[in-house]
C-alpha cells in the first residue's frame, strides 16, 4: 500500500508566505482579511507542524529565523508552481480582464519593461491600461487597482509602498554646466523650476537641503506629465524636480544631476486596491506579481 504524505494547511503556507512576501505581519494579516492573532495561530501551527521556529517574534513584530528563510526558499517556489498548474487547468479560452490605473512614466519606465514576465507567468490575464487622472477616486469604480505617486494613500484602501526615493534637480547637460558645480543663488533665482502636479511638495525639500528654503526662482512651470517634464528639462527649458528613480531610469544622455545634494523625498509609488478586491483572481496575482517582481 501507498500511503500519502501528510500536508500542512495550504491555508497555513499561505499566511507564511504572505508575511514574507509583504515583509510585515500586520499588511498580511489585513491582505488575507485576518486578525493578527488569527494570523499568529496559522504560522503557529506551520510551525508545530515542521517542528521548526520560523519566524522570532518580538513587539508584535515577526522576523524570518534562519530556517525560517530556508523553508520559505525551498516551499515558495512550490507553491507558485502548484498556483500555476491550477491556472492552467482553467478553460484557456477565459480571459481574466484586470482595469489598471497607471501614471504614464510608472508605465513607461518601470512596468511595461517587466509585462513581458508576467504574460509568460499568466498568458490568460489581460490587462486594460488607463493613464487618466484622478486614479484613486476611480478605484473600485472604473479601475479595478491603480499604481499612485503620493504621500500615503488613504486608509479606506490596501496598500503596498514601491519604492523610497530621494530627490533630484535634473536638467539638461548644457544648462548645468553654466550654473555650475556649488549652488548660487542668483544663478538660480534666475532658472526657471519645473514641477509635476505629483509632487507639489519636492521643490521645498530640495531647497531645504541645499540650505537655500528662501529661494525664490524666476518661474515655477507646472506639469501633468513625466515624460514631458523630462523632455523639458532635456531641452533646456528649466531645472526639473523629480526622483532619482526617474532620472535614473530615463537613461537620457541629454540630462544631467544638478549638484550632489541629498533630499529624501515625501512621495513614493503605491499599489492601491479596494481591500475585497484582493478576492478578485486578475487584480490578485497583478499584486503578488508586483510585490514579487519588486518594480
Amino acid at each position: 500500500m501507498v500511503h500519502s504524505r501528510r500536508l500542512p494547511p495550504l491555508r497555513a503556507l499561505e499566511a507564511f508566505v504572505r508575511v514574507v512576501r509583504l515583509g510585515s505581519a500586520k499588511a498580511a494579516a489585513a491582505e488575507l482579511g485576518l486578525s493578527p492573532s488569527a494570523l499568529s495561530r496559522r504560522v503557529g501551527a506551520l510551525e508545530d507542524f515542521v517542528g521548526k521556529r520560523l519566524f522570532t517574534r518580538q513587539h508584535q513584530a515577526m522576523k524570518l529565523t534562519d530556517e525560517g528563510q530556508a523553508f520559505y526558499n525551498a516551499v515558495s517556489p512550490k507553491l507558485d508552481e502548484l498556483a500555476e498548474a491550477i491556472d492552467s487547468q482553467v478553460e484557456n479560452s477565459n480571459v481574466m480582464r484586470l482595469h489598471l490605473g497607471v501614471p504614464p512614466l510608472f508605465g513607461g519606465q518601470r512596468l511595461f519593461p517587466r509585462l513581458p514576465e508576467l504574460r509568460k507567468l499568466h498568458p490568460r490575464l489581460h490587462i486594460d491600461i488607463d493613464t487618466g487622472p484622478h486614479l484613486a477616486d476611480r478605484v473600485g469604480d472604473t479601475l479595478d487597482c491603480a499604481i499612485l505617486l503620493s504621500r500615503e494613500p488613504e486608509t479606506q484602501f490596501h496598500a503596498v509602498r514601491l519604492d523610497h526615493n530621494r530627490v533630484y534637480a535634473i536638467t539638461s547637460k548644457a544648462l548645468a554646466a553654466e550654473i555650475g558645480p556649488v549652488p548660487d543663488t542668483r544663478k538660480l533665482a534666475r532658472q526657471t523650476i519645473l514641477i509635476h502636479d505629483d509632487l507639489p511638495d519636492v521643490f521645498d525639500s530640495w531647497k531645504q537641503a541645499l540650505g537655500l528654503t528662501k529661494l525664490e526662482p524666476a518661474a515655477i512651470d507646472h506639469f501633468d506629465s513625466g515624460q514631458l517634464i523630462l523632455e523639458a528639462a532635456a531641452q533646456g527649458l528649466g531645472i526639473a524636480i523629480m526622483h532619482e528613480d526617474h532620472f535614473v531610469r530615463a537613461h537620457d544622455d541629454r540630462l544631467a544631476r544638478l549638484f550632489d545634494v541629498e533630499a529624501e523625498s515625501p512621495y513614493s509609488y503605491w499599489f492601491i486596491c479596494r481591500p475585497r478586491a484582493l478576492e478578485n483572481r486578475p487584480v490578485r496575482i497583478f499584486h503578488d506579481w508586483l510585490v514579487k517582481a519588486g518594480l
